[in-house]
């Protein structure tokens, strides 16, 4: 993750003071570590990882702070089952939630609550395949019921949104 998107992620989790958040695709942590050094202290944190070994990187560094909860997962799952308070701010770093299922995921956010994604501009390791569902995703957002979404081609690829 790169320094800008990670200040941002610290920024926009400093607007939702006592909010409930969630990151979908804690990979080794580093979205999780910037959206808790904004968070305020009674602000809570959900990160989804389908990958335990991964996810265990993540733990071993930021579990003893008690804003945070990981939960191994896949966010499909995740998705079908979550009965938790609405949402103020969903960090997305997987396919579910941005890719597919996103109304599902917008659904869960409350009025004003905030929608972040990342890696939307081409990458090396991209597989030959994933350019279409970018493109795919950036083509439908404007039908999207109840989110007004800013797409950013800024560090990695930005999508800033807002529930309505």
């Amino acid at each position: 993750m790169q320094i800008s998107t990670g200040s941002l992620l610290a920024t926009l989790a400093a607007s939702k003071p006592g909010g409930h958040l969630v990151e979908l695709g804690t990979g080794v942590g580093a979205g999780a570590a910037w959206l808790l050094h904004g968070m305020h202290p009674d602000a809570r944190l959900l990160s989804i990882e389908a990958d335990e070994a991964v996810q265990a990187i993540a733990t071993k560094h930021l579990a003893a702070d008690p804003r945070v909860t990981f939960e191994t997962t896949d966010a499909d799952q995740w998705l079908d089952t979550y009965e938790g308070p609405r949402l103020a701010l969903a960090y997305v770093d997987c396919r579910p939630g941005k890719f597919h299922r996103l109304q599902d995921l917008i659904d869960l956010l409350e009025p004003g609550g905030l929608y972040i994604v990342d890696d939307l501009l081409p990458q090396t390791t991209w597989p030959p395949s994933h350019q279409h569902r970018v493109d795919t995703l950036l083509a439908h957002l404007p039908e999207v019921p109840n989110l007004r979404a800013t797409p950013m081609r800024w560090t990695s690829g930005l999508l800033l949104g807002a529930r309505t």
